[in-house]
């Protein structure tokens, strides 16, 4: 309880302090999720096993506000969840949204209802909750009756028919006397229902868009307070045109009217009732509506650019006009008006417009993001703001495959050359996020799985972007399991390889006890190698398999069991003169050889010959030499386990010497260790020289080219001990002695700078 409450008075201070960088707010938000991530430690359970805040402090009612956003946004807002804030008192709530959460009617009414709200977000919540559960609750409450100003139920069954009465009187929208804004958008809004809402004596705003309703006639009643009206895409309305327009011409008060349509809907021939009522209004007189300043006509494409000149140049306190999918969104009359904010597909500046309008629309979502794609297709400069608005789409259509494929193409033109390490992080985080879900939500559709892999394709969102790499290294390789396609396996198999990389020791652990995950992997080493190329899919799934053996016990036996090790001398063969596939197929031999128990496995004299000639060979590459040198200094340091011919071993351990001596130090990175653990028992005083000399040359080779990495990891593992002990021995060669000398030396020079250093930095 102790962490909540420093969370919640660090989050209050930061609220309170100038927000001029990202850093506080950010701060905020990392307080917030960590109070999230905390609610099992900091709960009780009540008997019917909702939460209970322990000794829950009071806090200020922007604080809880924020908590319950955090909650939902993060998605852990659910009937067990919001029972902390059961407690109106300690957590008072004025605006409250559980859109999207899983929140049941006897939840909503328990930890909500109680409280004083003006504001309600309860849009698309599942499960079954619908508007008259959220009515008749709000109306039990005789404060929240007075004080709520705002409620949006978009996407609700409303149940119109179910409200309860109380003493004799049903208890309808037109009971919150205090509601200014209402969407019910998306509903099953009835005309008896929006009878009951024009009753409302302080309604300033009401979208009854994508609703049932056939009848307008019932605004007429709230005609003076009417301020907005949003009414897209009503397919039931049955007015004709002279009286829609009758009844819109007596809203005396509108500001802001919405008559858009969805042109995606298919045969549109019902609507021209409607755009002939569009046409009628544009071409009438300003004294119609004559405080109309934002208009949305988006889709009426029957709507001409004379009427809109009449309209535009009529109207000079105009601020805003829907035009997308209109076909005039380019007229002339719109370049005069230099304040004038226009949604379209005339330019970026009209798209984005649209993106930003248009949020909760798929229709003008998917429109938009099309005629985005098409402006972004040759982009070079990094655009945040625009990639913000796509993912903000996404998230706002989560099961909508037709804005997701338009989307995930948007996101790749937006991230490509380099311009997302131009972006900041955290967008670019969040935008990961959103692609795996495409990923994980549409798995069939392989355009949409194309262009998440394409925008995924980038060293730097993979190495240096933080986002859970382990669920998408198993979402992909799921993914990988289940489809042949070649351009994705391709891409799918760079990702494998990066994000395994990645992984911590423990990760890699789990992820390498799937054995479908080798075999995989090793199918398409096989299907590459059986037609002799060597391509990027070839070379990323033998780094798969590198990386994922690297000190795994589990997966070098899966690695055996599937056959890899007999797949592997093949391909060795197959490859001879091909240093970059030879050094990863020796890199995981490597990784077999230093698991003691799978060490007989590589006892084949015929492997072992041809790894021999290729650490012979002068014409080899160093880097090849290396690994096969490595391969036979573990074999070879266990001879009482030797059980092939005698004279074999006594060349592999000569010969190991004589190479190394002739190695040229590389000065690129080549290997990278996790641990220097396998290292051990090969610097042994009593280990032969060749296998001795491999093992100082391999750490010699590493610190040389990371000190301040390698240093620190040969103390704690004790192995700077071992070379100490070598070079004290008297039977130790002297050449093992110098390279270990060495060694100690950076190791001893990394210590002295890093102690100055501490000592400057001390107080």
């Amino acid at each position: 309880m102790f962490f909540f409450l420093a969370y919640c008075r660090l989050f209050t201070f930061l609220k309170k302090t100038t927000m001029d960088a990202e850093g506080p707010q950010a701060l905020c938000n990392r307080c917030l999720a960590q109070v999230c991530h905390s609610l099992d430690v900091l709960c009780s359970r009540r008997a019917d096993g909702s939460m209970s805040l322990n000794r829950a402090p009071h806090l200020p009612q922007e604080v809880a506000e924020q908590l319950l956003h955090k909650m939902a946004t993060t998605g852990i807002l659910n009937d067990t969840t919001v029972g902390i804030f059961r407690n109106c008192k300690e957590l008072r709530l004025c605006r409250a949204s559980i859109r999207y959460c899983p929140v049941s009617a006897e939840a909503f009414h328990l930890a909500l209802c109680p409280h004083r709200l003006q504001d309600l977000d309860a849009s698309w919540v599942p499960g079954g909750i619908t508007g008259a559960d959220i009515v008749s609750g709000l109306a039990s409450n005789v404060e929240c009756r007075a004080s709520l100003q705002r409620l949006t139920l978009s996407g609700l069954h409303l149940d119109w028919e179910m409200l309860e009465e109380n003493d004799g009187v049903r208890v309808g929208f037109s009971c919150l006397r205090a509601l200014k804004t209402l969407n019910l958008a998306n509903t099953d809004l009835t005309d008896a229902a929006l009878e009951d809402i024009c009753t409302l004596p302080q309604l300033e705003a009401l979208d009854i868009s994508c609703t049932a309703v056939s009848q307008l006639t019932a605004l007429l009643q709230c005609k003076n307070t009417l301020r907005s009206l949003n009414a897209h895409r009503l397919q039931q309305l049955d007015m004709s045109p002279a009286r829609l327009l009758f009844v819109l011409r007596q809203l005396h008060a509108l500001r802001h009217l919405d008559l858009s349509h969805d042109h995606f809907a298919g045969d549109d021939s019902d609507e021209r009732d409607e755009d002939e009522t569009v046409q009628q209004l544009l071409e009438g007189s300003p004294q119609v509506l004559p405080h109309l300043i934002s208009l949305d006509i988006s889709g009426r494409k029957r709507v001409t650019e004379a009427a809109l000149r009449v309209f535009v140049e009529a109207r000079s306190e105009l601020v805003f006009l829907g035009l997308l999918a209109t076909r005039v969104c380019s007229s002339e009359a719109l370049s005069s008006r230099k304040n004038l904010k226009v949604t379209g597909e005339a330019n970026e500046k009209q798209v984005c417009e649209a993106l930003r309008r248009y949020r909760d629309r798929e229709c003008f979502t998917r429109e938009a993001l099309i005629q985005l794609h098409n402006l972004t297709t040759d982009i070079d400069k990094p655009q945040p703001d625009m990639l913000k608005l796509v993912l903000s789409g996404m998230r706002s259509h989560p099961s909508s495959l037709h804005v997701h494929l338009v989307a995930t193409a948007c996101v790749f033109n937006l991230t490509t050359h380099d311009m997302a390490e131009a972006m900041p992080v955290s967008l670019i985080t969040a935008t990961v996020t959103q692609l795996l879900y495409a990923m994980k939500t549409f798995p069939s559709h392989w355009q949409v799985q194309k262009n998440c892999l394409l925008a995924l394709c980038s060293d730097y969102i993979l190495q240096d972007v933080p986002f859970d790499k382990y669920s998408a290294a198993t979402l992909v390789i799921n993914w990988l399991s289940n489809h042949e396609d070649l351009t994705l396996q391709r891409m799918a198999v760079a990702v494998i390889s990066i994000l395994v990389a990645k992984l911590s020791t423990e990760q890699i652990a789990q992820l390498s006890k799937d054995i479908l995950i080798m075999k995989q992997l090793l199918s398409i080493v096989q299907q590459r190698a059986m037609v002799g190329v060597v391509d990027s899919t070839l070379k990323f799934a033998l780094t798969a398999l590198w990386n994922l053996t690297d000190e795994m016990p589990s997966a070098a036996h899966n690695f055996i069991q599937c056959q890899g090790l007999e797949l592997y001398a093949e391909v060795l063969e197959t490859y001879y003169a091909e240093p970059s596939i030879q050094q990863k197929l020796l890199g995981l031999l490597n990784n077999i050889a230093e698991v003691e128990e799978l060490q007989a496995d590589l006892l084949d004299e015929e492997l072992l010959e041809h790894v021999l000639t290729l650490l012979l060979d002068s014409h080899v590459e160093v880097g090849v030499r290396y690994f096969a040198g490595g391969i036979l200094a573990q074999v070879a340091s266990r001879p009482e386990a030797w059980t092939l011919d005698k004279e074999l071993h006594d060349t592999i351990l000569k010969q190991l010497h004589t190479s190394i001596m002739t190695w040229t130090p590389l000065e690129r990175e080549m290997v990278s260790y996790r641990s220097f653990r396998p290292f051990c028992p090969l610097l042994q005083t009593r280990q032969a020289p060749g296998v001795q000399l491999w093992a100082v040359w391999a750490i010699h080779l590493v610190c040389s080219q990371n000190k301040s990495h390698y240093s620190s990891m040969l103390e704690e593992e004790g192995v700077t001990d071992l070379l100490k002990a070598l070079v004290a021995h008297p039977d130790t060669h002297s050449d093992i002695k110098g390279l270990s000398e060495s060694v100690l030396r950076m190791v001893e020079r990394h210590q002295s700078h890093s102690g100055a250093f501490n000592n400057q930095t001390e107080p």
